[in-house]
């Protein structure tokens, strides 16, 4: 492992580290957190150990403005939320909030120092066309998306194309599943609705704990962007975390993952955020996932690939090795989301359409 990627790993595993610090070497930990999108979360670090006024004053002021940028988002995510309530509610139609909407909402430990840019939503896939209408209605208008990728979305995938509101320029992201219909599994979003968790003043709900552990896992490790890998495994890892402790915890997990055709995405955060971020995970646990991992030599790869494309890139440095393992990762992510006879042209079409914008 690099030493310059390897350093915000090993703070985000032990924060004490951050105690006796260069100006060196605080230099390098905010490019690091920052290129991550972590650098909220090395706020809350901070605050929790040392204290802001323990860190130089050049870093100080970046800290400083990621705390200024986070309370400003917070703000900005809980006012928006109110107007989705203001525009579904009257529906009826169960709206449940995902990844940073609903760990905000929730407060949830993820949510602290987390910076995102969109508000996720499910709902009932009846009830998509209504949601997606209504939404416009309040002010949430398409892009201007080419025929394909009007298809793309509205045939394959597991969400309509993303909402923009014409005043605020806030995105919302509408989704009937966590996976897209053409992937090769099938999770039953009825099942993930019906157990949902209602928010403090009764509109609106979150996942259930295990269901928001699987998505969080699903979205990561089934995605084939990984520019924010290590923001999002530093995610589960809060997430499982915070439920760990709660009795039959692992045993519904686990149960829930079969159910939902999710064990591979499962093996994989447990896997990944043990070895990277140090969660503890039961033996008779990590013993009965192994299971559901590949085979010795497609772990072997797998690790190699996954453990590069976590790794924090520095702004200044070029890191080819890290590049190559986004890249079949990028593919790979395709590869489950579509069969071939999509993948192919669909792949073909993306790299056109970047070779146009060049």
């Amino acid at each position: 492992m690099r030493s310059d990627s390897g350093r915000l790993l090993q703070v985000l595993r032990d924060p004490r580290r951050l105690s006796g610090l260069g100006l060196a070497d605080w230099e390098m930990l905010v490019r690091l957190a920052r290129q991550a999108n972590l650098l909220g979360r090395l706020v809350v670090l901070v605050e929790a150990g040392m204290g802001l006024d323990a860190v130089p004053a050049a870093p100080r002021r970046h800290l400083l403005s990621a705390r200024y940028l986070m309370e400003k988002q917070e703000r900005s995510i809980r006012w928006e939320v109110d107007c989705i309530r203001a525009a579904l509610e009257p529906t009826g139609i169960p709206v449940v909030f995902l990844k940073g909407a609903a760990y905000l909402l929730a407060e949830l430990p993820p949510a602290r120092g987390r910076i995102f840019s969109d508000v996720d939503i499910l709902v009932p896939r009846a009830d998509i066309e209504q949601v997606e209408q209504t939404l416009m209605i309040a002010g949430w208008h398409g892009g201007h998306h080419s025929a394909y990728d009007e298809r793309y979305y509205r045939q394959w995938m597991h969400e309509i194309p993303p909402l923009r509101h014409i005043q605020r320029q806030s995105l919302i992201d509408v989704h009937h599943n966590i996976l897209p219909l053409t992937a090769r599994f099938h999770p039953d979003a009825a099942a993930l609705l019906q157990d949902r968790v209602a928010l403090p003043g009764g509109w609106g709900a979150v996942l259930a704990p295990v269901d928001m552990v699987l998505h969080s896992a699903t979205h990561l490790f089934h995605e084939g962007e990984y520019q924010q890998g290590l923001r999002d495994l530093v995610d589960l890892s809060l997430l499982i975390g915070q439920y760990g402790e709660r009795e039959d915890f692992w045993r519904e997990l686990l149960e829930r993952a079969r159910q939902l055709q999710l064990t591979r995405p499962l093996f994989y955060a447990l896997r990944h955020t043990h070895r990277m971020l140090g969660l503890a995970v039961p033996e008779e646990v990590e013993l009965e996932i192994r299971r559901e991992g590949p085979g010795r030599l497609r772990g072997y790869y797998m690790d190699w690939l996954f453990k590069r494309a976590f790794l924090a890139r520095h702004a200044l440095r070029p890191e080819p090795v890290e590049s190559l393992a986004r890249l079949l990762l990028y593919v790979r992510g395709h590869y489950l989301r579509m069969p071939p006879s999509l993948l192919l042209p669909h792949l073909a079409r993306k790299a056109f359409a970047r070779e146009e914008k060049g």
